[in-house]
């Protein structure tokens, strides 16, 4: 009697496809992770900025009119908001919010970040503006 010997492993060809499909995954995933990573650093300067959004919001709806300054807003200094990848966090004229980022450790975002308050009937909505920054980099509330 004459037994076929039973193929055992892979073949050279086989392990050459399945390293090519890694290859174009890995292709692809790689940079939509680095994009993913540094959205998540900039919007920490979201998240800081939530209290000198509060206290624009608070001085609008007492007063009906926007705050000129931190000061007048009742934010903290622009030197006290700061964060990892965050230098300072402002209240400006008219109670637009500056959002610098600190360049050495965030490169990819060159310039500041604005939110600025829109008002609705006695409400306070705030828009982003990306100041010529990636809108890939952006967080999604700032990406239009």
């Amino acid at each position: 009697m004459n037994m076929k010997k039973v193929q055992q492993g892979f073949t050279l060809i086989e392990l050459m496809i399945v390293i090519a499909i890694l290859g174009i995954l890995m292709a692809i995933a790689i940079p939509a992770y680095q994009d993913y990573s540094v959205r998540a650093k900039v919007s920490e300067g979201i998240n800081l900025a939530a209290a000198a959004k509060l206290a624009v919001t608070e001085t609008y709806s007492s007063t009906s009119s926007m705050p000129g300054s931190n000061a007048s807003a009742g934010a903290p200094d622009a030197n006290t908001i700061q964060g990892e990848y965050v230098d300072s966090v402002t209240v400006g004229s008219g109670g637009i919010i500056d959002i610098d980022y600190n360049g050495t450790t965030l490169p990819e975002m060159t310039s500041t970040l604005q939110l600025s308050p829109v008002t609705y009937a006695g409400s306070v909505d705030w828009v982003c503006k990306a100041n010529g920054n990636p809108t890939r980099y952006l967080p999604s509330e700032c990406r239009n």
